[in-house]
């Protein structure tokens, strides 16, 4: 990807699942990447860091920027799915937990990083929301606090865009469908119902998710701004 060696990376999520692969392209392709997450993570120089704690984020965020001297991307791939709760059984507790990571964490995130980006006048950030957000209703699962938490992502995104981009900031998303990551390990007796519904009759590999983000990073996107990319194998075709 042209114009990504030596660029300045934060990757949240970045322990496992697609958060690890993108850390791992990027570092191919020649960035510093600073890995965030709550456990040490296997690529990059590792923090941990609770995103939804404004004041750690903001620590953060500000160590970077006068260590590096700029920070030039953020990937926000931080989340958590409830495991197929029933809407009228899910508790506020449960409901909470979801949104406060997937969305509350997620802004806290693009809050903290954006900010420095903002004072410098460039930086692109790509959010992971999911097709689950806008374009699906995923079956056989119940997962309404995870949709809707990944439709907030993409709204999320879009206004965030609208709001920085003449101050030198790119807003991005990408959208994955199913990705065999751990997080989808514990629900292998749905793969063959999702599978049957995916037009290529497979799952991403967590690389292939982290090609689109490290485009949306690079100076090739450019003239992206507030857009949508879903990786999703023409699930959403169905």
């Amino acid at each position: 990807m042209r114009g990504l060696n030596g660029k300045v990376v934060a990757v949240t999520g970045s322990a496992g699942g697609i958060g690890e692969a993108v850390c791992a392209r990027l570092i191919d392709e020649g960035a510093t990447v600073h890995a965030l997450d709550r456990t040490a993570s296997p690529h990059g120089e590792s923090t941990i860091v609770d995103i939804t704690d404004p004041d750690a984020m903001a620590h953060v965020a500000t160590r970077i920027a006068e260590r590096e001297g700029r920070i030039d991307g953020l990937v926000a791939a931080a989340g958590v799915v409830e495991d197929d709760i029933a809407a009228e059984e899910m508790t506020l507790d449960e409901w909470d937990r979801t949104l406060s990571v997937n969305l509350r964490g997620l802004f806290i995130t693009n809050q903290a990083f954006g900010r420095p980006m903002l004072a410098q006048r460039s930086g692109a950030i790509v959010n992971i929301s999911s097709m689950s957000g806008n374009h699906v209703v995923n079956v056989p699962q119940k997962q309404c606090a995870y949709n809707a938490s990944k439709a907030a992502v993409t709204a999320l995104t879009k206004s965030l865009a609208s709001e920085w981009a003449d101050r030198g900031v790119r807003v991005n998303a990408v959208s994955p469908g199913y990705v065999a990551t751990p997080l989808l390990a514990r629900k292998a007796h749905q793969f063959q119902q999702w599978l049957d519904a995916t037009p290529q009759q497979r799952m991403a590999e967590p690389s292939e998710i982290a090609a689109a983000v490290a485009f949306l990073l690079s100076d090739e996107s450019r003239y992206f701004c507030g857009s949508e990319l879903v990786a999703d194998g023409g699930y959403s075709l169905r």
